[in-house]
């Protein structure tokens, strides 16, 4: 910790000293070649890339050496717009410092009486530890360790206690209920808080299962019901009732057959009636699982853990999962002893922790995941995120590559250009950061964000998974952001 700390400190030192991200021109001083094309070194060069990329709406861009942090050039890098998944970066450093590369979340089973002879005289209670990645499969190993300590009946209840995180019913309230990147959060999760529907023609109906199937197991659920209606639209509704998530689908939109995963708005419940069947599949029947709001004392029985963070992190970058990031963000801020009450508090609070460590003055963040369209970041300050990172080496191997590519979309893996870093994308925003390396090997960090909020504030609550013109939008945005890249990777070579 104390290494981790110098490093930054002397990062921030060398940003707020000299010419670099405050102080610098927006362009390089470099001789202008002739004529307006997207290789002119200075002004001329980049406006022709924003021109020609037809987009509307905001555009804000940066690139620095990072190494130096020395800004080479940028256009509005202090004007705020959302990150989309960008915010993830923050997020990973975030957690990487507060709760180190090593940490690793546990899920236990807390016995609150004795067992004596194969009977535990009191309450069997799953303890949820805020683990994004806990699975069907590790409360199977928990089922067996049960098994293996001899329980063999509880005369008590079967508790799930959640609350070592806020619950939280949807990460974005504002997206449709059966979007699956936007569940429930709270302190116990269970397959991504996502349940698997599947449908097959049978006859003039249609034969469904609810179930929390992976590799090993395929229980089905109580916790999670569906109907099928005779209508065409909505696809979908859903209604809370008693803690049962209860969804409704359309008939007209099923066809002979498919599948998919719908959200979890009751984790709670969801992980308690999967662990029930699994520990009846090894001979011990549970009570109906009830959730508790009070952590009861008792000894422990059994727990799983997770992998370390680090590699939790390099998942959630890559995959850019939501359900991860919120519950590693939370954990985090609680670990520093500020208890949030929602996705927003936890948000602010990880905005005084990049404020104060990363020198991140400008940006506030309504959550840790960047589905909050409310959150903004300035390309100045992730570029003093990212040139800190640099030096202390803890984000770099968590980045996927990210490959430029040719006139007809496909990847150029021996691009001498090369990039790795954190994409972001909402209806009418995209974000791209992360350090591109020039084709002499020179490495720079760079941030580049667009966004056209009247055209996403237009957008309907119903129209959120595929609005009109979103799709063409976002590609226009990618193809000025492949744009931007290959010209910081060509004249920007030392």
């Amino acid at each position: 910790m104390i290494s981790r700390r110098r490093l930054i400190i002397s990062a921030l030192a060398a940003l707020g000293s000299g010419p670099a991200l405050a102080h610098a021109p927006s362009s390089a001083p470099r001789p202008k070649m002739r004529g307006l094309n997207p290789l002119s070194p200075g002004r001329e060069g980049l406006e022709t890339i924003l021109k020609n990329a037809g987009l509307s709406g905001e555009v804000v861009c940066a690139v620095a050496d990072a190494d130096s942090g020395q800004l080479l050039e940028s256009v509005n890098a202090d004007a705020p717009l959302p990150p989309a998944s960008v915010a993830k970066v923050v997020t990973a450093l975030y957690a990487m410092d507060t709760l180190g590369a090593g940490y690793r979340f546990r899920t236990r089973l807390i016995a609150t009486g004795p067992v004596q002879n194969g009977v535990l005289k009191g309450d069997l209670v799953l303890v949820g530890g805020g683990d994004p990645t806990l699975s069907t499969d590790g409360l199977g190993e928990l089922a067996a360790a049960l098994k293996a300590k001899g329980i063999q009946r509880v005369t008590g209840r079967f508790l799930v206690w959640d609350s070592m995180l806020p619950f939280v019913k949807s990460i974005d309230p504002g997206q449709p209920d059966h979007l699956g990147y936007s569940p429930a959060v709270s302190g116990i999760a269970l397959n991504f808080n996502r349940v698997h529907f599947e449908w097959k023609r049978a006859g003039s109906s249609w034969a469904i299962t609810m179930d929390a199937r992976t590799e090993k197991f395929r229980p089905d659920v109580y916790s999670s019901k569906m109907a099928v209606v005779r209508r065409d639209l909505p696809v979908y509704t859903y209604d809370d009732k008693a803690g049962v998530d209860h969804w409704t689908v359309a008939s007209g939109a099923l066809g002979n057959g498919g599948a998919r995963w719908l959200p979890v708005r009751n984790p709670a419940l969801y992980a308690g009636d999967v662990f029930q069947t699994l520990a009846r599949a090894h001979g011990l029947a549970l009570p109906t699982p009830k959730q508790t709001d009070r952590l009861p004392s008792g000894e422990m029985v059994a727990q799983y853990q997770s992998d370390p963070l680090s590699a939790l992190l390099k998942a959630m970058l890559k995959y850019s999962n939501n359900l991860m990031a919120e519950m590693i963000g939370m954990t985090a801020s609680v670990q520093r002893g500020e208890r949030p009450g929602s996705l927003s508090d936890s948000g602010a609070v990880m905005s005084r922790w990049a404020a104060a460590t990363l020198g991140m003055q400008s940006s506030r963040m309504v959550d840790h995941s960047g589905l909050g369209d409310k959150s903004r970041l300035t390309a100045t300050d992730l570029l003093r995120a990212l040139v800190v990172a640099n030096r202390t080496g803890a984000l770099r191997p968590l980045l996927k590559r990210i490959y430029l590519q040719d006139a007809k979309g496909r990847p150029i893996k021996s691009h001498p250009i090369k990039v790795v870093a954190k994409t972001g994308t909402l209806n009418f925003v995209s974000g791209l950061g992360g350090f591109v390396t020039a084709e002499d090997g020179r490495e720079m960090a760079f941030a580049i964000f667009s966004a056209d909020l009247r055209a996403r504030a237009a957008i309907s609550r119903a129209q959120r998974e595929r609005p009109p013109g979103g799709r063409s939008w976002n590609r226009r945005a990618k193809r000025l952001q492949q744009a931007l890249l290959e010209r910081w990777g060509q004249i920007y070579a030392s």
